[in-house]
């Protein structure tokens, strides 16, 4: 089962074994994390909720305003645990320090990741925040993240899946880790993932962001929100059809871009340099029997 929450907001999407890349940040910047108490307890409060909520967690990163969690759902249950997990900590956080109000600011980013194409690169850009910001010179100094237990350097606690991760890198374990450990090192100084982001929350090839979206529309939840609404999310022309390395795989794109997401054949020629009765050609060829009705204008 696929389900989407609120429209007003980019459209979150929840289903079992999706991947999220999730970010949550301290009211004004803040501080969430005072000192090192803060950031056990969080991890406590983390194993609980992935324990609870049947989640696997692949990476994370405690930071002092925020954190970083790469995390799959094996049930259709983000919200309800993220919910649980910012919840409980920033109850226990404001009892510890006698604070009162919010200490997290607005709801947490969530994006979805599709795993075969950017598991490992996310998973390098959340355990080299420290670096990135200088608190560290190497990835192995910051004790708050996942990358000592994952290179094998310290025990993985229980919640923390290394396995997902090391097997994109060998089959040998010891091997795995070391071609981790190098993975992440020469990933320094490079440009993020997220910089490819599409459609606001999802990470993937224009395939994946097409079924993604093919998926939303038939969810009920989402085919009772109103039109106009609907299309607010949906992924660019630019998402569904740049990086085709094959008139095969563009004639792909263009069907997804009519069928799916509803752009209508005049923009889809446009934003191709194509004439829109090519465009209607590749799409007419596309379509079963069946479905194939008159060219509309549009």
């Amino acid at each position: 089962m696929l389900l989407c929450s609120n429209m007003a907001r980019p459209l979150r999407i929840e289903y079992p074994g999706a991947f999220y890349h999730i970010t949550s940040r301290g009211n004004k910047r803040l501080p969430i994390f005072v000192n090192d108490l803060d950031r056990k307890h969080f991890v406590t409060v983390l194993a609980a909720t992935c324990v609870t909520f049947n989640w696997c967690c692949h990476a994370y990163c405690l930071m002092d305003n925020h954190y970083h969690l790469l995390i799959e759902t094996l049930e259709a249950n983000l919200a309800a645990g993220m919910r649980n997990l910012n919840g409980i900590y920033t109850q226990d956080f404001n009892y510890h320090h006698n604070t009162v109000g919010h200490l997290l600011q607005g709801r947490y980013k969530a994006i979805l990741i599709e795993e075969e194409t950017y598991l490992q690169e996310v998973t390098r850009y959340i355990v080299l925040n420290p670096v990135r910001a200088k608190l560290v010179h190497k990835p192995e100094r910051w004790k708050w993240s996942n990358f000592r237990a994952t290179s094998g350097l310290i025990t993985a606690p229980d919640f923390l899946d290394i396995n997902t991760t090391l097997q994109k890198f060998s089959k040998t374990k010891t091997k795995a880790q070391q071609k981790y450990h190098e993975f992440v090192l020469n990933g320094i100084g490079q440009s993020s993932p997220f910089l490819e982001v599409s459609a606001k929350n999802i990470l993937g090839s224009p395939q994946f962001v097409a079924a993604i979206w093919e998926k939303t529309q038939e969810s009920t939840n989402f085919t009772e929100i109103p039109v106009v609404e609907r299309l607010v999310g949906r992924p660019s022309l630019d998402d569904l059809l740049s990086g085709c390395k094959s008139k095969a795989e563009r004639n792909r794109g263009i069907f997804s871009a009519r069928q799916t997401c509803a752009y209508s054949l005049t923009e889809i020629a446009r934003h191709l340099h194509l004439q829109r009765s090519t465009v209607s050609s590749i799409f007419n060829k596309l379509l079963k029997p069946d479905d194939r009705r008159p060219d509309p204008v549009c």
